[in-house]
C-alpha cells in the first residue's frame, strides 16, 4: 500500500487528476484523524484538510521517494498545517468593560512618594532612640529576628528585649505623631 501511496503522490506531481482523488480516499481519514488531535475543533479540521489536499497537489512534486514513507510525508504535511493553523488563531476578544476590574496593584507615584516620605520619618525618629534599642527594633521589624535571637545577639534576658522593643516602638509612635 505504501509503494501505492507513493505512485499516487508521483502522478499527482504530473496533475492526474484520478490519482488524486484515488490518494484522497485512502489517505483523507488518517490525515483527518490527525489533524483532528490537534486542532481539537472539527469544523476546523475538515476546513484545514481541504487546505492540506490543495498543498498535496500543489506540492507532490517536492515529495522525494527515498527520503520518507509516502503515507509519513503526508502526515508531515498535515500536522505542519494543523499548527499554523494554531499558530494563526486571533485570541479571543475580551470586552473592554471586563478589562476595567483587572487591577494594577502597583503603587501609584503619589503612594511612593508617601512611602519615601513615610520611610524618611521613621528613620529620623528611629535615630532619636538608643543605639542598641534602634538596632534591636530593625531587627525584629525589618529584618525578622525573633525576641530570642535578638536577646541573644545583644547579650540581655528576653523579657528585657520584650521591654526594649515596647518602649521603642511606643517612642517611635510619639515621634511620628508629632
Amino acid at each position: 500500500m505504501s509503494d501505492d501511496i507513493g505512485n499516487l503522490i508521483s502522478q499527482c506531481a504530473l496533475k492526474n487528476r484520478a490519482a488524486f482523488t484515488q490518494l484522497y480516499s485512502l489517505t483523507s481519514a488518517k490525515l483527518f484523524g490527525v489533524v483532528l488531535r490537534i486542532l481539537n475543533n472539527r469544523a476546523e479540521a475538515e476546513d484545514a484538510l481541504q487546505e492540506i489536499y490543495v498543498k498535496i497537489w500543489n506540492n507532490a512534486d517536492k515529495f522525494a521517494v527515498n527520503q520518507y514513507s509516502p503515507m509519513s510525508w503526508l502526515v508531515v504535511v498535515a500536522r505542519n498545517h494543523a499548527i499554523d493553523v494554531i499558530r494563526a488563531r486571533k485570541p479571543i476578544a475580551v470586552d473592554i468593560d471586563d478589562a476595567f476590574d483587572v487591577s494594577d496593584d502597583s503603587k501609584t507615584p503619589e503612594q511612593e512618594a508617601i512611602n519615601t516620605s513615610e520611610g524618611k520619618r521613621i528613620d529620623r525618629c528611629l535615630q532619636e532612640l538608643d543605639e542598641q534599642k534602634a538596632l534591636a527594633v530593625r531587627g525584629a521589624y525589618v529584618e525578622g529576628y525573633s525576641y530570642d535571637e535578638l536577646a541573644e545577639r545583644f547579650s540581655v534576658p528576653i523579657n528585657t528585649m520584650r521591654t526594649w522593643l515596647r518602649r521603642s516602638l511606643i517612642s517611635l509612635r510619639e515621634c511620628l505623631e508629632q
